[in-house]
């Protein structure tokens, strides 16, 4: 058996047999007439029949019928090669690889000049991009975990960069005559479409998790229930979800969630679906199945209920002052810095701090409504600020009269304080989608609609074939 080498593809040598004193003369013959005819033939044609380079001289010279040759007859056939070209082809300079990009990852607190100092360039490169590139100004706004990469010449100086901002979007910035040229690059995705169902143990963020569901797509699902569903204190046990969405593959492999295409929620027996329609006007809106827009005047809760893990519970003492006070709002408990959002479209007409309330913002909604926003850890507008629903207000907090972080919210009608919880109910009915247009909504969304009608059914049937439950979610005695 041969060592392992071998087994590598190796060829192990032959031990070489004898040869008499008369091959050799022939062999050494043959080889100086070879010798001399390769000295006198056009460089051409050697070019284009160059011979198999004879082997180091650890390796030894045999005659044609394998014996070894005499030195005499080595000395020759080395002379020969020698005088013959090279066997090998010459690399030739122009057809080296071209230069390579250099890729840098951008961190927080980077900006252009330190990432182009760190590829070797200067802050003249970064001016002559930024002022005289088409779309040169676009460069300053790099955020992080996007992607530098630059390309240089033979004599180093800067050739191009490359802005890659998302695995779908990047532009290239390439020197020429004067200044650098600019040029977008867009890929477009392949759509997937995927599904997901769960069923509510404690929250719609844990069982989003539980079935598969990014944050993101978490977040937009509440998005569209919002004006129908709080999150943080109506969802309870066995109450279900499904959705259906997209997912975006480039080159075979998921690289990001697309848009939800349809979804529904059941809660306490009530179920709520939702349909994304492009109406006439170019607009994308959700809309239950009688056209009915699912985008409500406010949200029913205005903190992200992502991030809160119990419920509050509103029967309770005031935990300060230790008397039984007007509760004139709602609270909702959530670790400090949780976002907090604007309940609905509006602009701010106070915000400030007073020892009672801490941080706090009101909001005027149109002429009969405001809401208010307290105990914030911080704001994040000011008096006067045009806002809109969902927008990010400020933080959750623990300021002014409170023990622990939550957020204090009130909803006034006419000055009146009145429940946050059921005031919805008698706010203007939501927007709908004209009766012209009815029929083409319908017809869009009858794939969805089928679909979604399926994975209820398959939860029902799940349901009702699985062991009962109390309370507690443990199995009941049969």
């Amino acid at each position: 058996m041969f060592p392992p080498k071998h087994a590598r593809g190796a060829t192990p040598l032959k031990k070489p047999a004898r040869v008499s004193h008369r091959h050799l003369l022939a062999l050494a013959g043959i080889t100086a007439a070879v010798a001399i005819s390769a000295l006198m033939a056009p460089g051409g044609d050697v070019e284009a029949n160059r011979p198999t380079v004879i082997a180091p001289d650890s390796a030894l010279v045999t005659d044609v019928s394998g014996e070894p040759a005499s030195a005499d007859a080595r000395d020759v056939a080395v002379s020969a090669v020698d005088s013959a070209p090279l066997a090998t082809h010459q690399i030739n300079n122009d057809q080296q690889d071209a230069p390579a990009w250099r890729e840098l990852i951008i961190q927080s607190g980077d900006n252009l000049s330190l990432l182009f100092k760190r590829a070797g360039h200067t802050d003249r490169d970064v001016y002559d991009i930024v002022n005289t590139a088409p779309q040169g100004k676009a460069l300053e706004r790099i955020y992080p975990g996007q992607t530098l990469a630059f390309l240089s010449d033979e004599d180093g100086n800067l050739s191009a960069v490359k802005h890659v901002i998302d695995p779908l979007q990047s532009v290239i910035y390439r020197r020429m005559d004067g200044g650098f040229s600019s040029e977008k690059l867009a890929r477009e995705p392949e759509v997937r479409q995927a599904w997901a169902s769960g069923e509510i143990e404690s929250s719609l963020f844990l069982a989003g998790r539980d079935a598969g569901l990014s944050n993101n797509l978490i977040m937009e699902l509440a998005n569209v229930f919002g004006g129908v569903i709080d999150f943080v204190l109506d969802p309870r046990r066995g109450d279900t979800m499904h959705v259906l969405y997209e997912e975006l593959y480039l080159d075979g492999e998921k690289f990001s969630d697309g848009r939800i295409l349809a979804a529904s929620f059941t809660n306490r027996g009530e179920t709520f679906n939702a349909f994304r329609y492009r109406d006439s006007t170019g607009r994308d809106n959700f809309y239950n199945e009688e056209g009915v827009s699912m985008r409500k005047a406010f949200l029913m809760a205005p903190v992200d209920f992502t991030r809160i893990s119990s419920n509050f519970n509103l029967a309770r003492k005031h935990p300060i002052y230790k008397t039984t006070r007007p509760h004139r709002g709602t609270d909702y408990a959530a670790p400090r810095g949780t976002p907090v959002f604007a309940s609905g479209d509006g602009r701010v007409i106070e915000a400030g701090y007073t020892r009672a309330n801490g941080n706090y913002v009101f909001i005027q909604h149109g002429e009969q409504y405001i809401t208010k926003y307290l105990h914030l850890h911080k704001r994040k507008v000011s008096k006067g600020q045009k806002v809109v629903q969902s927008q990010v207000i400020g933080t959750v907090g623990a300021t002014g009269a409170a023990t622990g972080p939550h957020l204090h919210y009130e909803f006034l009608v006419s000055g009146v304080h009145r429940n946050p919880r059921t005031i919805h109910k008698q706010l203007p009915k939501a927007k709908s989608l004209a009766a012209a247009e009815l029929p083409e909504f319908r017809t869009t969304i009858t794939s969805a609609a089928q679909q979604l009608a399926q994975l209820q059914s398959g939860s029902r049937l799940a349901m009702a074939a699985a062991p009962a439950k109390d309370e507690k979610g443990e199995q009941a005695a049969q």
